[in-house]
């Protein structure tokens, strides 16, 4: 049996993994997500972690899942408490030192995004239904509609003060039709500055609505 803990994107609410929670549940393995203060202006990393970390408790090995944001907290999280795996999806993939702020520079997160907008023929400016809701069924986005949070500026002006990524077995998860974070460009980063390509299921940024089963078995698939 294995211990999973998940960590969502902006906007903090636990509740963006709860169609993958009870799939990992029904195979047999404990997993929880981490519910995070993304509206609270006061919270940044640091908070996020002792968050994490606290939910982690006295479990050993774990295998800790970060969506998007959510790795900007991982790998705080590794040199805290006992990781035996890290899953990055759709993820937001640091350098050491750098802010969640920069990280849109630094990477050419914008360029890339119109040019994927341009060449695939959805709109360049982003709204909430082209980029994040396209491909979840209605039922499930009404359901998110009460989850829903804005996430403060202060995790974005905060450093992710890590020195090097753990060496632990590292995976990353990319939504073939992520509209917000293209594939080439999930590709480019991880290739950059993991050394990874990442694997790739059916389903847009927040994979883990659009696909569940498909993330679900992927998690499993160790």
């Amino acid at each position: 049996m294995s211990s999973f803990v998940l960590i969502p994107g902006a906007g903090g609410a636990a509740w963006y993994w709860s169609h993958v929670v009870p799939l990992l549940q029904g195979a047999g393995h404990q997993a929880a997500a981490v519910d995070l203060p993304g509206d609270d202006e006061t919270a940044g990393l640091p908070e996020y972690t002792s968050l994490v970390v606290e939910a982690i408790g006295e479990h050993h090995g774990v295998v800790l899942v970060a969506q998007s944001l959510g790795a900007f907290t991982a790998p705080l999280v590794c040199e805290k408490a006992s990781v035996g795996e890290l899953v990055l999806v759709n993820a937001m993939i640091p350098a050491p030192g750098e802010t969640p702020g920069a990280w849109w520079d630094n990477t050419g997160w914008a360029e890339a995004q119109q040019s994927a907008a341009k060449a695939h023929g959805y709109s360049t400016g982003f709204d909430t239904d082209t980029y994040f809701l396209h491909d979840i069924p209605p039922e499930i986005a009404a359901e998110g509609e009460a989850h829903q949070r804005p996430e403060a500026n202060a995790v974005f002006e905060s450093v992710c003060t890590f020195t090097a990524w753990p060496g632990i077995p590292t995976r990353v998860l990319s939504g073939e039709g992520d509209r917000f974070f293209p594939l080439d460009f999930q590709r480019r980063v991880a290739r950059e500055r993991l050394g990874i390509e990442p694997d790739v299921v059916p389903g847009g940024h927040l994979l883990a609505l659009a696909n569940p089963e498909g993330v679900a078995e992927y998690l499993l698939r160790r």
